[in-house]
């Protein structure tokens, strides 16, 4: 069993899931962002190998609640919006 984990608001959802690798454990991200239009859903690898599911899925968890910060500050524009 992997461990996974998820945090959220009203118009933004970020989930982490670990998943073990040879040395290790690596973490794939969502991130999901919706305003009055439309909903947007991105999915990503962390780039780097954890040595325990605990870290793995706590900083697959930052970065993607870094990543909504950013979407949510119009930093990062994504294919279709500006």
């Amino acid at each position: 069993m992997t461990m996974s984990g998820k945090v959220s608001d009203s118009d933004w959802a970020v989930s982490a899931r670990v998943d073990p690798v040879p040395g290790g454990f690596t973490c794939a991200i969502e991130v999901e962002h919706s305003d009055e239009t439309r909903k947007f859903a991105h999915q990503f690898k962390h780039h780097r190998v954890f040595e325990t599911e605990r870290e793995a899925v706590l900083d697959g968890l930052h970065e993607g609640l870094v990543w909504i910060e950013r979407k949510m500050a119009h930093s990062i524009l994504c294919s279709g919006e500006g």
